[in-house]
């Protein structure tokens, strides 16, 4: 086991405007881990309003931090359980998984430096070269035509496949009425054919009943939708039960939990089909991977949510290639800072492939001067 130990632990608040996003303005929590060897690894915790994200950062620099300095690069179980023991009375979720899930992802991303390999072999391995792209996108623009064409074009731009985000901000009326999210898919599949594979997230932007649900997936199910996202609350576990009685549509949530603990309950109500999970919320790589492992002996589907800055998404990347049970792999299609400036070489696809960095660690090159220009905390 190598001698190198953490030598700091940062947390850095950035803010940043997101054209995936109709440009409105996001914010993230980084962790900077510097190693005694000189080394750096970066991680994420997606807090996302200024106020978690603030107290992300005090749970870090003064609580998880204190506790991470001097500890080996290489025991990152011993870690992730040194700081989970720790938080043991305000830990199980919440503020503090952000926390945890940037120093996590930080410290893998050191070790996989130190040893040269790329995050992936440390997980064991590529399991599968590539994953098919999809462009994971809100519908919020004006018109019908308008969200057509944008979908139209991102399919003509490679992507295997589009995750449609609706009750996002925007000008788009589409959501609060089950019919309009149905007239619009299947206005979608009129113009563009049964070539591209349709989600469909309705999201935290829509309430719907279980009766609304069960009606709006039974219509998309019969227009070869691959799967509904969170059409109820994620709590509403018995209007999940009652879903899923009604329709044979796969079901995707899962990437508003924290825990392990938490994923072995969803697992538990048999109403999910595809597992959304978060490195940047759900106690990073470790956590990613522990939950991982119950899924894929349920044989159910993994989906990491990616939906933040490069950093987040590599992790994810190599995470969703070293298990058989990824089927898609979400990019945000437009340009945007957090995605095209925070790194040198920002991860996207090859003709609708997308491969997992092969550069040690996470495989990224972390632009210190875009961190600066962004940063506010």
């Amino acid at each position: 086991m190598s001698s190198v130990t953490v030598r700091s632990v940062e947390p850095i608040i950035l803010r940043y405007p997101e054209p995936n996003d109709f440009n409105n303005m996001r914010m993230t929590v980084l962790v900077r881990l510097e190693t005694s060897a000189g080394g750096a690894g970066w991680g994420e915790g997606i807090a996302m309003w200024p106020e978690a994200c603030r107290a992300t950062a005090a749970i870090i620099a003064e609580g998880f931090a204190p506790l991470i300095v001097g500890h080996p690069i290489g025991e990152i179980d011993a870690a992730w359980w040194k700081l989970k023991r720790h938080a043991w009375w305000y830990g199980e979720g919440g503020i503090a998984s952000f926390a945890h899930s940037a120093i996590d992802m930080a410290l893998w991303d050191a070790w996989g430096q130190e040893l040269g390999q790329p995050l992936c072999n440390l997980l064991g391995g590529r399991v599968q070269q590539h994953l098919p792209a999809n462009a994971t996108m809100h519908v919020n623009k004006a018109t019908l035509d308008e969200n057509i064409a944008e979908i139209a074009g991102h399919i003509a731009a490679g992507f295997r496949s589009v995750k449609l985000g609706l009750g996002k901000r925007g000008l788009a009326q589409i959501g609060p009425e089950v019919d309009s999210v149905v007239d619009f898919i299947a206005a979608v599949r009129g113009a563009l054919g049964p070539v591209p594979g349709i989600m469909v997230d309705i999201g935290n932007g829509i309430r719907w009943d279980p009766a609304q649900a069960i009606r709006a997936a039974q219509a998309l199910e019969a227009q070869g939708v691959s799967w509904i996202e969170e059409p109820l609350y994620p709590a509403d576990l018995e209007g999940y039960r009652r879903l899923r009685a009604a329709t044979r549509l796969p079901i995707a949530s899962g990437e508003r939990e924290w825990t392990v603990e938490g994923y072995k309950r969803l697992l538990a109500s048999e109403t999910v089909d595809v597992f959304g999970i978060d490195p940047g919320r759900a106690e990073g790589v470790t956590g990613f991977r522990a939950v991982t492992r119950l899924i894929e002996a349920a044989h159910r589907q993994v989906n990491a949510h990616a939906f933040s800055t490069a950093i987040t998404t590599a992790a994810s990347l190599h995470l969703s290639v070293a298990t058989p049970a990824s089927r898609i792999f979400e990019l945000k299609p437009h340009a945007s800072p957090m995605q095209h400036e925070l790194v040198r070489t920002p991860v996207w696809h090859e003709d609708g492939a997308v491969f997992a960095p092969a550069g040690p660690g996470l495989g990224i090159e972390v632009d210190e001067r875009v961190v600066a220009r962004y940063r506010v905390g």
